[in-house]
């Protein structure tokens, strides 16, 4: 990659890492569940007027949408408000690697190989470890919300490799429409509509900030420059950049939030880590003949597994 490539990947990676200390304090502004819906209002508008029509069927912008934005990000919000901390959270979330490849090896036969088992045994490791923690000196069932977001998480990868979206950028911001009002119906639900008033009668920079940075600069900047890089690289030079989110996040919540790291999350973090690492960057076994490479990845004229690979990148853009 051309320096000034590699830079803005650095760039992309900083601004999703301190994405997670923003949510903390958004979360001083607002529930969760209205926060999350109204982060995805501003990322949608006006941008979905712009990028034209959706280039893949309903049924996986809806899928996606639901999964991604509702279960996803209802569910990291809600742990974060629960009690887990920011640069905890931007670290175990990366988990959603381990679960995207046991849900493509379940649902897309995408066999994983000795490599990629191995990391992801490791990765397991690190989150057992992380969970021992956290147990231990916070709330355990915040942590459980998160790990369940990222297994929606991996969810939604596998869904978005079925669509296949030819247009990463569009699909995404048409995507950001569909968790809006059912986010809403939840927080009026859950949340109740005196919370969320209170909310919003007591909106000021600091809350609205927390909004547009989590909408334009984690999920359209972000999005948008990750995808670029795409289009320009392979996957897999592009992809080891993410690695770097947990130490920006986890760098972040140190400075802003004052949040310690004991030695036993040293040691998951680095297991975590390691074994995303593997897991991302090492080649599965080949899938059944019947599946085939993506008709994004044919049409093109490209080598399947590099198709294949762009796809779970999108939602990686959304954090």
């Amino acid at each position: 990659m051309r320096p000034a490539h590699m830079a803005l990947a650095v760039a992309v990676t900083a601004v999703w890492g301190v994405n997670f200390v923003v949510i903390e304090l958004g979360l001083d502004h607002f529930p969760p569940l209205l926060f999350s819906a109204l982060r995805f209002l501003a990322a949608a508008l006006p941008a979905v007027f712009f990028v034209g029509r959706p280039k893949v069927a309903w049924k996986w912008l809806l899928g996606v949408g639901l999964v991604l934005g509702v279960a996803k990000f209802g569910l990291l919000f809600l742990g974060m408000e629960q009690g887990m901390p920011a640069g905890l959270s931007s670290l175990v979330v990366q988990s959603q690697a381990v679960f995207t490849a046991l849900f493509a090896a379940a649902a897309l036969g995408e066999r994983p190989g000795g490599a990629k088992t191995l990391g992801m045994a490791t990765a397991l490791a690190g989150i057992a470890l992380a969970a021992v923690d956290e147990g231990a000196t916070g709330p355990l069932h915040a942590f459980l919300l998160v790990i369940a977001a990222a297994a929606c998480w991996g969810v939604s990868n596998v869904l978005t490799r079925k669509a296949a979206p030819p247009d990463a950028l569009n699909f995404m911001v048409w995507v950001c429409t569909v968790p809006v009002l059912p986010l809403l119906a939840l927080s009026l639900l859950f949340e109740g509509p005196d919370a969320g008033a209170a909310a919003l009668r007591s909106l000021d920079w600091a809350g609205a900030g927390a909004v547009v940075y989590v909408a334009w600069g984690a999920t359209v900047f972000g999005f948008g420059a990750w995808g670029y890089l795409l289009r320009r690289y392979q996957a897999s030079s592009v992809a080891p950049y993410s690695l770097l989110v947990p130490v920006f996040g986890m760098s972040a919540a140190a400075l802003v939030l004052d949040e310690s790291v004991s030695p036993l999350g040293w040691a998951a973090a680095v297991l975590l880590i390691a074994g995303v690492a593997v897991t991302s960057l090492s080649r599965s076994a080949a899938a059944p003949d019947a599946a085939g490479p993506p008709r994004t990845a044919r049409a093109a004229g490209r080598p399947a597994d590099a198709g294949a690979s762009r796809a779970p990148s999108t939602a990686r853009s959304l954090r």
